[in-house]
């Protein structure tokens, strides 16, 4: 039995004249194409988180949730189909029991609006954190950093570990990354520690 091999997302097309007006690689994905008496390169965009570097969706000024920020929501939800004795479906519970899985900042004794609080709080201070270069030019995290930053860190996670676990952060000095952990960590340490 053959493994098949997924193609890299950035495709690179060269047509000539002959050319047809759409291509359509092995699995059916058309590449719009241009017919035209010169030569012409065709290179679509190339997702990699490394580089801050998505597709369109993440060009529009969008919120990008955690994974607690997500559980904290579903769990609302949950209650209230409940009370409204609504069946949950098997995709809402299968994504319920994945959040509930990977989320690292939960306290069962804390009520969800203080959890909900803490999170946006915590969210809200990734989102406006600052640094400026030597070069006076100011830095700050992506969307995709802040919601990763919060998936992926821990109490006890050390700036190597953050930088290996999420590459873009590597463009900050140690010091701000340092703080960006200091922040998570102080949250995280809220919420565990609430009610003990």
């Amino acid at each position: 039995r053959r493994r098949h091999r997924s193609k890299p997302k950035q495709l690179q097309a060269t047509m000539s004249m002959n050319a047809p007006t759409n291509m359509s690689d092995r699995e059916g994905h058309i590449t719009p194409t241009m017919s035209n008496p010169t030569t012409k390169t065709i290179v679509t965009a190339v997702e990699n988180a490394a580089e801050l570097s998505f597709g369109n969706e993440f060009d529009s000024d969008i919120q990008i949730l955690s994974n607690a920020q997500v559980a904290v929501i579903l769990q609302m939800s949950a209650q209230n189909a409940l009370v409204r004795d609504e069946e949950l479906h098997d995709v809402y519970k299968k994504t319920q029991k994945y959040v509930e899985r990977f989320n690292t900042m939960k306290n069962p004794e804390k009520e969800h609006q203080e959890l909900v609080d803490e999170l946006d709080n915590l969210q809200g201070a990734l989102t406006t954190f600052r640094k400026e270069t030597e070069d006076g030019e100011e830095m700050e995290l992506h969307g995709f950093e802040v919601a990763a930053l919060m998936n992926l860190v821990a109490t006890d996670t050390m700036v190597e570990e953050a930088v290996a676990l999420i590459p873009s952060l590597s463009r900050f000095p140690e010091s701000a990354v340092d703080e960006i952990l200091d922040l998570i960590r102080s949250t995280m340490i809220r919420i565990v520690s609430y009610g003990s």
